[in-house]
């Protein structure tokens, strides 16, 4: 994957496809503005050497949206309010993944220090969800897309018609709402937001990064797998379960991964947000140690896997 251009819009593509630890970054040259600074250290350090890179924003405060920031560390940095704490202090970085054990913190804080080089940052100033910025070649709306994170940002690039939809990468993977501050009702609403944008050219971080088609049944497909997670939890859940039986299910990574601290962690995460939604929707009880479904929700018929999603022929792109 190559460098595209999209008007005053520089889509710089990620290192192995932009899939985590990577992602894709963009760039406003005409305005100095380098956004979410993770995805090829030598492409980043000769943007710094050659060109005029005056700012770096952020579309959230996850570490593989930061990892070359250290590049640009006498440069202001610009992230929604909401998302700026963790920048602040390694301890706090960690302590908005969610609740950790001690080994689960010592392997974060070595990850962070060594492949993310993390130095805390203070933010030169915040960018503010419904703004609109008016650079010298394009205006641009800044679109708060909580969910993913709390601050999470889209951001709209109006004479293009080019969204950039950060980390609602429409990948095969789906959503991550996994944080102590995310929201599976928040990632809904916020991804069928951005659908009804008007918009020619959508950009992600990750994977395909690049839709110029409507991106059509896509949208569908990605919040359909919050569904589908939720149904395998509740046929899961028909007899009781510890919350280390449901991990061992590996329902979100489909099996076992390596490194175990890593993965594990992912799929304690998310599958407690889906815990608390259910229990909170009186569709899940906990009793003890195990948790167990008592109820059927209707959301999880197969006809209605898209229900509150707009209906559309588009194709896929």
């Amino acid at each position: 994957m190559n460098e595209r251009q999209f008007g005053p819009v520089t889509f710089i593509a990620g290192k192995n496809q932009g899939k985590y630890p990577y992602c894709h970054s963009i760039y406003i040259e005409s305005a100095g503005i380098l956004v979410d600074p993770a995805s090829d250290r030598m492409k980043l350090a000769e943007l710094r050497e050659n060109s005029a890179v005056r700012e770096v924003w952020l579309s959230h405060w996850h570490e593989d949206h930061q990892m070359y920031l250290d590049l640009f560390d006498d440069l202001p940095l610009c992230i929604s309010e909401p998302d700026a704490p963790p920048l602040m202090d390694i301890d706090l970085f960690i302590d908005s993944y969610g609740e950790l054990s001690e080994e689960e913190r010592r392997y974060w804080r070595e990850l962070l220090v060594k492949q993310f080089h993390f130095q805390p940052r203070k933010p030169a100033r915040f960018l503010q969800s419904e703004e609109t910025i008016q650079l010298d070649t394009v205006t641009v709306d800044v679109i708060g897309a909580p969910g993913h994170t709390p601050g999470h940002l889209a951001l709209f690039f109006r004479e293009p018609a080019v969204l950039f939809m950060a980390d609602y990468d429409l990948t095969r993977f789906g959503p991550w709402y996994g944080d102590t501050h995310a929201s599976i009702e928040d990632t809904i609403k916020s991804v069928n937001r951005l659908r009804q944008i008007p918009a020619k050219v959508w950009l992600t971080c990750h994977e395909t990064g690049i839709f110029e088609k409507q991106p059509g049944r896509l949208w569908d497909q990605y919040l359909g797998v919050i569904f589908e997670r939720e149904r395998k939890l509740l046929n899961f859940l028909e007899k009781p379960k510890t919350l280390m039986d449901i991990i061992g299910a590996w329902i979100v990574y489909g099996k076992p991964r390596e490194p175990k601290v890593f993965y594990a962690f992912g799929e304690r995460l998310l599958m407690k947000k889906h815990l608390e939604k259910l229990i909170n929707e009186g569709i899940v009880a906990k009793t003890g140690e195990k948790y167990y479904k008592i109820s059927d929700h209707p959301t999880h018929r197969p006809s209605s896997i898209t229900t509150g999603l707009r209906p559309n022929n588009d194709t896929l792109s």
